[in-house]
């Protein structure tokens, strides 16, 4: 883990992976989630030639949480450390819960990218359909979540997630014993189940807090609008997925102006792993 402090005296955790040579990608992660996270591909990055930066949003990992943030704050925080690690201009990308920051980046920071992409990115959760399909607790979240104020949502969130705290393993992916499920063959890959055990168990580093606060704003207006990006942006979204439904994904191709949207038929949630080679050629 390497760290930088910011201005206002937090603390940004990130990790480097790949070719440190290579053109910059930062990978932003889900929710929850920690710069660990990332597909079980090193090699693979780096014959690539891309350098991967991964980074830890406030409250996750090594990263102080940040009372209030907005995720309009978070494209901020990547220049901050984009300018530390001298890097002019870079490329953006986020899987599920990341996704929403990479938009933010499109919209705010558009000069400084080279290129932005979304994969089972979280869409707004009140475009029409875009719950379609979504699993139980996911759906319950999104749904009553987004009615209730902070210090209530925050204790509904610390009582859902307090056993996944103890046993990350059963946030992973609950569904690891039905062989329908296409997540089944991405967390079979070697070092699959494990890259996402120890970003799930790094994401509680700091308790709860974290996770609450993303979930939080992940259900509320974003503070932009997707209409009003101007950059092009790649997005990948399997038709199988019930963490992120595609009518997530549809929204978002529906609303910004320049989307390149590639829907994927029997692809679920960790699709990024599959396809994380035509990912790096697309984004570096």
């Amino acid at each position: 883990m390497e760290t930088i402090q910011l201005p206002d005296g937090r603390i940004l955790a990130y990790a480097e992976y790949g070719d440190p040579g290579g053109k910059p990608v930062f990978l932003f992660h889900g929710v929850p989630g920690s710069r660990i996270f990332r597909p079980p591909l090193d090699g693979l990055t780096a014959r690539k030639k891309a350098r991967l930066i991964t980074v830890d949003r406030p409250g996750y990992g090594g990263s102080t949480f940040q009372p209030g943030r907005r995720i309009t704050d978070w494209p901020e925080d990547i220049l901050r450390l984009a300018d530390y690690l001298h890097l002019d201009r870079f490329a953006v990308c986020g899987h599920s819960g990341g996704g929403p920051y990479v938009l933010a980046c499109a919209r705010f920071i558009p000069e400084r990218l080279t290129a932005a992409g979304v994969i089972s990115s979280l869409g707004p959760v009140d475009a029409p359909g875009a719950l379609d399909g979504i699993i139980a607790q996911n759906r319950l979240a999104f749904t009553v979540g987004g009615k209730l104020p902070w210090p209530l949502f925050r204790l509904a969130m610390g009582f859902v997630f307090r056993r996944g705290k103890n046993h990350p393993e059963a946030l992973v992916h609950p569904d690891y014993e039905d062989p329908s499920n296409p997540d089944n063959a991405m967390l079979a890959m070697p070092g699959g189940w494990q890259v996402c055990l120890d970003s799930t168990r790094e994401a509680f580093r700091q308790g709860i807090i974290g996770h609450a606060w993303e979930g939080y704003l992940d259900v509320r207006p974003w503070g932009f609008s997707l209409e009003e990006i101007s950059t092009t942006v790649d997005l990948w979204h399997g038709l199988c997925d019930v963490n992120a439904p595609v009518g997530m994904g549809r929204a978002i191709a529906r609303a910004v102006p320049h989307c390149r949207a590639r829907f994927l038929e029997g692809e679920g949630h960790l699709l990024l792993f599959k396809y994380w080679g035509e990912i790096l050629d697309t984004l570096s």
